[in-house]
C-alpha cells in the first residue's frame, strides 16, 4: 500500500449558507463554495487544476465536475464527478491526493453541491425499487430496518439513541450556519413522530440546499500560502454494497474496513482521536461507526454516547457544527470543512480545547459505502 500520510494537506475550506436557497443551482453553489476556500487559503482560482465533485443528490447529471470548472473559469488538467453515494467527499479528496501522486495536478477543488429543496426531491421520495410494495421507500425504511435489529439485538429502546442528536444539537446552537439552532430536550425528541419506526423524526437527517468544497495539495505547494494546513494522514474505504435486504449481516458496516485502513495507514488507535465528525443522517448510523471504528465493542454503542461523552464538554467531542442531524443534511462534505476548522482552531464558542488529530467519516446509500479520513495539524504523528 502507498502510505500519503502527511504528503498532501487541506489548505481551504469554504461553503454557502444552509437552507432554502431560491434560484440557485448545484453548479452556481459549487462555485461559492470553491470561491470562498480560495479566499480561505489565499490562492487564486487560476491555480487550480483538478476538479472532483460529487454528483448531485436530487439531479444526477452529465459532466457536472466539468461544468463546475467552466463556471469557476479553469480549463483543468483532471476532472471527475464521482458516486459512492454520501462516501463520495472523503472519496473525493482521496481521488485529488491520487492524481497528485501521479504528477497530474497541484491544486484540487474537492466540492459538492445540490438544491433538492429549491429544484428536485424525487430521489428522497422514490419507491427502492423492487422492494418498494414491501415498504421500503426512500433511505429511511432500509435505516429503520438496521435500527430495529440493533435495538433488538442488544435489548435497548429508542431513547437509547438519543443523546446522539441531543449532542447534535448542542453543538448546533453555538454554530451560526446550522439550519436548526433551536435546544432539544429528551422529552421533545420522544414527542417527535415516527417516521418509520424505531426512528423518530429528530432520528432523521433534514434536507438543505447548499454547498460545500476543500482545496487539496501537497506539503511542499500549502508552505506558500496564508491558511494553516491541515496533514492527511489516513483514507481508507469499505462498501458493503449489497442491498440491505439481501446481507447476512445487518450491524457490521463498511466503516469497519474503512476505519481499520485509515487508522493503520495514519498510525494510530481510536484511543489517540481528540474528535470526530461522523455521518449521522439517522440516529443508528454514528452508533454503529462508534463500534466499527473501534471506540466500543460491537452492542455498546448506545453505552458508549449515554454520559454525553459526545457532547460539548464530552471526552469525545463529535460532530461539533451539529452534524447531518442539526447543521445541515448535506451528505459528507460539510463534515470534511468542520474537521479542519476545528483542527486549525477556528471555532469560535463550539473550540474543542484538544484537536490534533480528528477523523472524518463519510457513509452512503443504505449502508452501501463508507470512506474515512485522518486529520492533524502535525505533518508526522
Amino acid at each position: 500500500m502507498i502510505n500519503i500520510a502527511g504528503k498532501y494537506c487541506i489548505v481551504g475550506v469554504g461553503n454557502t449558507k444552509y437552507g432554502k436557497l431560491p434560484g440557485r443551482s448545484p453548479e452556481s453553489l459549487c462555485v461559492e463554495a470553491i470561491r470562498n476556500a480560495c479566499l480561505d487559503a489565499g490562492l487564486d482560482k487560476n491555480t487550480i487544476d483538478a476538479v472532483v465533485t460529487k454528483e448531485p443528490t436530487s439531479a444526477p447529471s452529465h459532466l457536472f465536475s466539468t461544468r463546475v470548472a467552466q463556471q469557476i473559469g479553469v480549463i483543468p488538467k483532471v476532472t471527475t464527478t464521482l458516486d459512492q453515494a454520501g462516501a463520495s467527499n472523503i472519496g473525493g479528496v482521496a481521488y485529488a491526493m491520487m492524481m497528485m501522486e501521479l504528477g497530474l495536478c497541484t491544486v484540487a477543488a474537492v466540492a459538492f453541491g445540490d438544491n433538492p429543496i429549491t429544484g428536485s426531491r424525487a430521489t428522497y421520495s422514490r419507491p427502492s425499487g423492487e422492494w418498494a410494495p414491501y415498504g421500503l421507500f426512500a433511505a429511511v425504511s432500509g435505516y429503520a430496518l438496521t435500527a430495529q435489529r440493533y435495538l433488538q439485538l442488544y435489548d435497548k429502546k429508542n431513547k437509547d439513541m438519543a443523546p446522539w442528536p441531543l449532542g447534535d444539537r448542542k453543538w448546533a446552537a453555538m454554530n451560526p450556519n446550522a439550519c436548526y439552532q433551536k435546544p432539544m430536550t429528551l422529552a421533545d425528541h420522544q414527542a417527535s413522530r415516527w417516521v418509520v419506526e424505531p426512528l423518530h423524526l429528530f432520528d432523521c437527517t433534514s434536507i438543505q440546499d447548499g454547498a460545500a468544497a476543500v482545496l487539496v495539495t501537497s506539503v511542499e505547494r500549502a508552505r506558500d500560502l496564508k491558511s494553516k494546513p491541515i496533514y492527511v494522514h489516513g483514507y481508507g474505504q469499505g462498501h458493503i454494497a449489497w442491498d440491505i435486504q439481501t446481507r447476512p449481516e445487518y450491524l457490521v458496516t463498511g466503516a469497519k474496513y474503512s476505519g481499520e485502513q485509515a487508522f493503520k495507514q495514519a498510525g494510530i488507535t481510536a484511543k489517540d482521536v481528540d474528535f470526530c465528525e461522523l455521518y449521522d443522517c439517522f440516529s443508528i448510523v454514528p452508533i454503529l461507526t462508534l463500534e466499527d471504528y473501534g471506540f466500543c465493542k460491537k452492542g455498546e454503542g448506545c453505552d458508549f454516547i449515554a454520559d454525553n461523552k459526545t457532547h460539548p464538554g464530552g471526552a469525545l467531542p463529535c460532530n461539533t457544527s451539529g452534524g447531518l442531524l442539526s447543521e445541515t443534511g448535506m451528505p459528507g462534505m460539510q463534515l470534511i470543512v468542520e474537521g479542519v476548522r476545528q483542527a486549525r482552531g477556528e471555532c469560535g464558542q463550539r473550540q474543542i480545547p484538544k484537536h490534533r488529530i480528528g477523523v472524518v467519516s463519510n457513509q452512503g446509500g443504505q449502508l452501501h459505502t463508507h470512506s474515512t479520513l485522518v486529520l492533524s495539524t502535525e505533518a508526522k504523528l
